[in-house]
């Protein structure tokens, strides 16, 4: 019977010169945590790790008010498994969760979503197994997919960043094994972000749907629309985020014009703002890609929630490819059989990006056998963890 003897939070850097379309990321950083059970292995306690995702800043006040100590107040039977066993992450979701009312999610949901993460590593610790073998065990899900389809974000704005470093960098990323690449649009004007996006095609052989795009939700409806109406002739992977992420009636007008693929949904956190989206935005099963981040959401607990309903609404999971780029949501995709996990080769580290031996091949990566998620395969990573407990 496992039992959390003490949870260690911390923060660290994950900054950077280059921007998007909408900021920058000079002082971007991230929530790390250290969740201690009492079970020794080799002398040593079994640990669970977690950390939110780039693009949310860290939650620290949230969890050390709130979230770390509603669990840590709770007896060890009130978010246990039925057998036992593990940790339920249900029944911690519930506890960690306790006296928040509904709606205006905010910075909670990257808090509540960085224990998640923990208490799932710690879980597949404890059974000696790679998280996603743990989750299609725990969870009945069949068979996992044992590689994932993974693309490589990039095309950041930065000084001093013309075409030439722009194509130098998409070439690097093919080199590291990716067949599909995406950009940053929005942040120049619409006549110089073509010349962008016609540089990067050079580079991929003029195969558009080799190429997604994404405005990072600068856009009001009339520059979507132009946005939408110069893309369209090169039969892009996505166009992403063109307007702000709870502007519904701007992405339902866009899908009536623009016929290619949409993207969204990373910067929403929870199962209701995602049925929203799929009720009023226009989001369309055929062809359109749902983004919703476990780490930045309240965690995996709630993503199954957003899965469940998902499938009642008539999406495949194939069309559910996390934003992030990193180890937890590499794991979900293959439980779940996503179609696919987003990639920052190089930047937002150390949380950011997979085990240090990984090998992208033809756009796609195979997971590991390491139990867990797989930190102690960062080297710097699991250094940063290891920093928070003795």
């Amino acid at each position: 019977m496992p039992r959390i003897v003490a949870i260690h939070e911390g923060t660290v850097a994950i900054s950077s010169s280059m921007s998007n379309a909408f900021i920058d990321f000079s002082a971007m950083d991230c929530s790390i945590v250290a969740v201690v059970s009492d079970v020794l292995r080799d002398g040593k306690p079994v640990v669970g790790y977690g950390f939110n995702s780039n693009g949310r800043y860290s939650a620290g006040e949230i969890l050390r008010r709130r979230v770390i100590p509603r669990l840590m107040r709770a007896a060890p039977e009130e978010m246990q498994t039925e057998d036992g066993g593990f940790i339920d992450p249900a029944r911690a979701w519930n506890l960690m969760t306790r006296n928040e009312k509904p709606g205006g999610h905010g910075e909670r949901s990257v808090a509540v979503g960085v224990i998640d993460m923990a208490l799932f590593d710690l879980n597949a610790k404890l059974a000696g197994l790679p998280l996603y073998r743990w989750l299609v065990g725990h969870y009945g899900l069949g068979e996992p997919d044992h590689d994932v389809f993974v693309y490589a974000a990039g095309g950041y704005y930065a000084p001093g960043k013309e075409l030439a470093q722009l194509q130098e960098e998409m070439r690097g990323f093919l080199d590291q094994g990716y067949d599909v690449v995406k950009m940053k649009i929005g942040g120049a004007p619409l006549g110089d972000d073509v010349k962008r996006v016609e540089a990067v095609l050079e580079v991929l052989d003029g195969d558009g749907s080799r190429l997604a795009v994404d405005a990072n939700g600068r856009f009001d409806l009339d520059t979507a629309l132009a946005y939408g109406r110069a893309l369209e002739p090169y039969g892009l992977r996505w166009y992403e985020e063109p307007g702000d992420p709870l502007d519904f009636a701007l992405h339902a007008t866009l899908s009536e014009r623009y016929p290619g693929p949409l993207a969204t949904g990373e910067n929403l956190f929870s199962h209701q703002d995602a049925r929203n989206l799929l009720r009023y935005a226009g989001m369309r099963p055929d062809r359109d890609y749902l983004q919703f981040d476990p780490a930045l959401g309240y965690g995996l607990v709630e993503y199954l929630r957003i899965q469940d309903m998902l499938r009642a609404h008539g999406w495949s999971a194939r069309r559910c490819i996390p934003h992030g780029g990193h180890q937890f949501s590499l794991h979900i995709a293959a439980a779940l059989r996503l179609g696919g996990n987003e990639s920052y080769p190089g930047e937002f580290q150390p949380t950011g990006g997979f085990a240090d031996h990984a090998r992208i091949e033809h756009g796609r990566l195979r997971l590991t056998d390491t139990p867990g998620i797989g930190f102690e395969d960062k080297a710097e990573l699991y250094r940063v963890f290891r920093a928070l407990h003795p």
